[in-house]
Formats: structure tokens, C-alpha cells, sequence
């Protein structure tokens, strides 16, 4: 198995939708997929450190519909900007996945067109699925072909005709050595022959023992297309349903089913390490389709703690809503800018920052073995542990915090290391143990040794701070009074403010929520909550949150930042 998918975190990127393209390829070239550079201080922060592209190869309209495999769709780039796009991922320790579509092509395929326009003398007609002259197709053409699942503008390849095999193999090769990519997710990967992955396993193994081929499966038995021969892993999609599912109906004990059958001892697919996710390009967004907007971080956690790989979908980090219908998938598929990403929540952010942290410095959670522990309705608690760790996750729906007396054995402290560092006993392999309401603790065991404060220090670093920098003239014309600094060259320095913990310098303390935009000046402002009183909630321009006030004759900071978990 490819060693660095147990340590990875993933954001999936639907190009076209993301860019804001235009419905229809017009042929101009327009250089849009380069805002994801701008996006990669952002993808830190969640500590992501592999994206997957759905498709980026040239096409008519909505990506699945290749006309050529060795372009990039003139909407986004051309090959030259994309491999800069690749190049500084991979600088800033970002892996880079294609997704391949490889099961058909669009009707503007340029073999399609060359069989469209000499018929039986084209010497591509091979090239595709039950292509015959026997009848006229949907689009009227003089023949007859397979459309995939009915779709005729989805033209279904020959994957039988070895010259079919060596142009989509001649294209990954370029991908790899032009690129560099890491790997490739497989689209309808249930509906390709099983040779063609065998032959494309041994061809990309063979150049890169690392590289990761993942299949879309949305039904049957995973083992069929994720084993030695095939694939590597493919999309788990019974638990997307089990994860939201049993947080909008509290049953707890339909994901724990899905968790013991996969995962556990003996469990079906207990060797592999699945695709996992909360929602997709293909699917409503976990914003729309969880009930409770205050189970968005369990969801999350339950995420980041199973086994498998966790995937985050474009903006559904700020929980943004999309909902598909008959017509249309193009709310699943948003265009979204850093200033204006449609925010619903800014605090799944860290929350998610915290869990890549977590899965990187435990290898329990990355890629240990899993058991339930004890299962309610509206409680779960779960262990992942290997040889030399054991790491218990403990959840809970109900609106009201909830204590659970359960079993553990292996050390005699519990100490939450999501929240807040709480310490509980472990006396005769038993513990009793506070949930939040609506919340989740990650709790490590052990014998006392652990030093929480220690802990958070050595992880800060791993712990990504979202940041917002805003640099326009307003704030290069700023007051002493209201300055963050000085560069070394005299400018002011970029005005930064983390989301998390403040307290006022009369004492008082709040949360910031979100940084906006004043609607008629669009000058950046601070949204913040009072903490431990009253709960209100104020908006203070950026330029004076973050400034200096004189007090008994010292400049201190109006807000001093005191933690991003709060």
C-alpha cells in the first residue's frame, strides 16, 4: 500500500465550478485555476497536504466530457500554468491527484469527430463502446454507440481495444513525468473493465511505487476494485451516509455498525484505507444536509478519527449550503474566493486544523486498528490503538453535556487532547468521562507521563492559526494609533487577526467569529462574541480591533489573541 495516504488530508477541488467558468468551452484561454496558489495559506491552516482536482482535462462542458487528455481545459490554464500550479504544491508539501476519466468521452473527442466525419472509413470506430452503422444514434449521427448510463453526449471507450489502453496510459505517463502528479481518482470506476486498472496499476507502480490510484465506487464490495492487483482504495460512501445519517437522526449505532463491520477485528475492509468525506461534487453539501448545524464539528471529528483518509470538500469548511436537483448540480459546485466564500461558520476552521494535527502526531488515529467501546443512541465512544498507543473518541448529540462510565484498559489517565486537556482517572479498567453537549472529546491513555502544556507546545506548529492578511490602501494609510507595526522598510506591517480567543485591555474576553466586509466602504471588519457574560456580539473595523490603545502612558493592543481554541 502507498505509505503516505495514512498520513494525508485531503481537499477536493471541482475546477470548473470552483474557477467560475463558463457553462459552455468557448476556446479562450483564461488563466483561472491559478487562484489555488492564493488558496494554499488557507489549505495549511486545515493542514491539507494532498488536493484532488476533479477534472482538469480539456472538455466541453462540464469536465466529464473529455475532448483531449493531454490539455488542460483552456478555462483554467494551459499545461505550462498548471505545471507551475503543480510545482508549488509540491513545494509547500501538497500532493497533487487527477481525477481520470477514463470510462468515456465527450461527443467533441477528437476520434469521436474523426469517426463522425469518415464513418465506417474512420479508423477510431474500434475506439468505442457498441459502435455500430446498424441504426442512427440520440444526436442523430449515421451510427449507433453506448452512451455511459444512458447519457449520449458520454460517449463509453473500448477499454477492450489495446489502442484505447495505450492512449490513456500514454497520457497518464505525461501527466507523471511533466507533472509529477501523485495520483489518480478513477471516475465510475464500476464501470470499467477490470483489466484496464490491472494494466494501469502495473504501469504507474512501475515508475512510482508511491503513486495512488483511487476508484468512485458508490456500491458493493470495495475489495473488488481495491486490492493488490487494482486499485488502492476507492470512495467510501456507505459511511458518508452512516456519518450524517446518524447525526441527523441521533443513532449513534448505524455508524458505529458501518466502523465495527468495515474496521474491526475481522472487519471487511480492515486492510484498506478508504476515501472518506461528509460530501462531495456529486452530493448535497454537509451544511444542507445535516439537521443540526451544532453537530457540524462531530461530523468532523468522527471524520478525522475512523480509519481511512479524511477528505475535505472545497468550502464546506465554512459549512456553505448546496443542494442538487433534476436539473442542475451547479449549487454543489460554487465559484469561491478567499474574501467571499459564502462563510456560514468560521469555526469548523481550526476545529479542523486541531484534528490534522492530532492525526499527524498520533499513530493510533492515522493508522491504527479500531473497536467500538460503548454505543448509545445519542453517545458513541470509539478506540483506535496500535502496539504502542490507544486513543478513545467520545461523542455526543444530546443537547445537554452527558457523563459516561465505560471500560478501557492500557493506562490509568485520560486526557482530552481536542478541547481542553481534562484529566480522567482510569481505576480497575474503568472510567467515567464528561461530554460536551453537542461535542466530542480525543482522549489519549496513559500512565501519567503525558504533559498536556508540553503537548500543545510541541504541536503548535502543527496546529494551523487561520489568519486573515488584508492589504489595501486603507490600511496602508493608517494611524500610529491603529498600526499592527512597522516593516523594516517603513510600510505598515500586514494587518493580521486570528480567528480564536481576545481579551480587551480593560480585561473582558471574546471570541472573533469571522472577518467581513462593511457593505457600501468594503473595509475589512472584525465580527466578535463576548465570552462568559452576556454573549453579545460586536463588529469593530480590522484596523482598530487590531491596533493600539495608550494606557497610563504604554501603547498595548487594543485585543490581545490568547488561543485559537476556545
Amino acid at each position: 500500500m502507498t505509505q503516505w495516504i495514512n498520513d494525508s488530508v485531503f481537499y477536493h477541488i471541482y475546477p470548473l465550478g470552483f474557477c467560475g467558468c463558463p457553462e459552455y468551452n468557448d476556446g479562450k484561454t483564461e488563466y483561472r485555476l491559478n487562484k489555488v496558489i492564493d488558496w494554499i495559506p488557507h489549505l495549511k491552516k486545515m493542514g491539507i497536504n494532498a488536493v484532488y482536482f476533479g477534472p482538469v482535462f480539456q472538455s466541453k462542458k462540464h469536465g466529464y466530457d473529455t475532448s483531449d487528455y493531454f490539455t488542460i481545459d483552456c478555462r483554467l490554464g494551459d499545461n505550462a500554468s498548471f505545471k507551475k500550479i503543480c510545482d508549488t504544491l509540491h513545494e509547500n508539501g501538497i500532493r497533487v491527484i487527477l481525477d481520470g476519466v477514463f470510462n468515456h468521452v465527450g461527443r467533441d473527442f477528437w476520434a469521436f469527430k474523426d469517426v463522425q466525419r469518415y464513418g465506417q472509413n474512420s479508423q477510431y470506430c474500434g475506439w468505442f463502446q457498441n459502435l455500430n452503422f446498424g441504426g442512427r444514434s440520440p444526436y442523430d449521427d449515421p451510427f449507433w454507440y453506448e452512451g455511459w448510463s444512458g447519457h449520449y453526449d458520454l460517449v463509453k471507450l473500448n477499454l477492450y481495444n489495446q489502442a484505447v489502453v495505450d492512449h490513456l496510459i500514454g497520457a497518464v505517463e505525461m501527466w507523471m513525468n511533466d507533472f509529477k502528479i501523485d495520483g489518480l481518482r478513477l471516475d465510475a470506476a464500476d464501470c470499467i473493465e477490470p483489466n484496464f486498472f490491472k494494466t494501469l496499476r502495473r504501469f504507474c507502480k512501475g515508475k512510482n511505487p508511491d503513486f495512488w490510484l483511487m476508484g468512485e465506487i458508490i456500491h458493493g464490495d470495495y475489495n473488488r476494485w481495491a486490492n493488490p492487483e487494482m486499485m488502492d482504495s476507492v470512495t467510501n460512501y456507505e459511511c458518508y451516509k452512516g456519518i450524517y445519517s446518524a447525526h441527523n437522526d441521533k443513532n449513534y449505532f448505524e455508524i458505529a455498525h458501518s466502523l465495527q463491520r468495515q474496521f474491526a477485528n475481522g472487519g471487511i475492509y480492515q486492510n484498506l484505507c478508504l476515501y472518506n468525506f461528509l460530501d462531495n461534487h456529486d452530493v448535497n453539501r454537509i451544511g444542507s444536509t445535516l439537521r443540526n448545524q451544532n453537530h457540524l464539528k462531530n461530523v468532523h471529528t468522527v471524520l478525522f478519527t475512523m480509519p481511512g483518509v479524511p477528505s475535505i470538500y472545497y468550502g464546506s469548511e465554512w459549512a456553505i449550503e448546496g443542494t442538487r436537483t433534476r436539473e442542475s448540480d451547479d449549487m454543489l459546485r460554487p465559484c469561491l474566493d478567499l474574501d467571499t466564500p459564502l462563510v456560514k461558520t468560521t469555526e469548523l476552521i481550526p476545529h479542523i486544523g486541531k484534528l490534522s494535527a492530532l492525526r499527524k502526531k498520533f499513530s493510533a488515529l492515522s493508522s491504527g486498528k479500531y473497536e467500538n467501546v460503548l454505543i448509545r443512541n445519542e453517545q458513541l465512544i470509539y478506540k483506535r490503538f496500535n502496539d504502542n498507543q490507544t486513543v478513545v473518541i467520545a461523542l455526543n448529540v444530546n443537547d445537554s453535556e452527558y457523563w459516561l462510565d465505560f471500560n478501557i484498559s492500557g493506562g490509568c489517565v485520560l486526557t482530552d487532547v481536542l478541547i481542553d486537556g481534562s484529566e480522567y482517572r482510569v481505576e480497575n479498567n474503568h472510567a467515567n468521562v464528561m461530554i460536551p453537549a453537542n461535542g466530542a472529546r480525543v482522549l489519549l491513555l496513559h500512565n501519567g507521563e503525558f504533559d498536556y502544556r508540553k503537548f500543545m507546545s510541541e504541536i503548535e506548529n502543527d496546529i494551523p492559526k487561520p489568519i486573515v492578511n488584508t492589504e489595501s490602501e486603507s490600511t496602508k494609510a493608517v494611524s500610529d494609533d491603529s498600526k499592527s507595526g512597522e516593516a523594516a522598510d517603513g510600510e505598515p506591517e500586514l494587518i493580521r487577526v486570528e480567528f480564536g480567543r481576545y481579551r480587551h485591555f480593560e480585561g473582558r474576553e471574546y471570541a472573533v467569529l469571522a472577518v467581513a466586509k462593511d457593505c457600501e466602504t468594503e473595509e475589512p471588519v472584525v465580527v466578535y462574541k463576548q465570552l462568559f457574560d452576556n454573549g453579545d456580539i460586536y463588529v469593530c473595523p480590522l484596523r482598530k480591533f487590531a491596533g493600539n490603545v495608550e494606557v497610563n502612558g504604554n501603547k498595548v493592543r487594543r485585543f490581545e489573541f490568547v488561543e485559537n481554541n476556545f
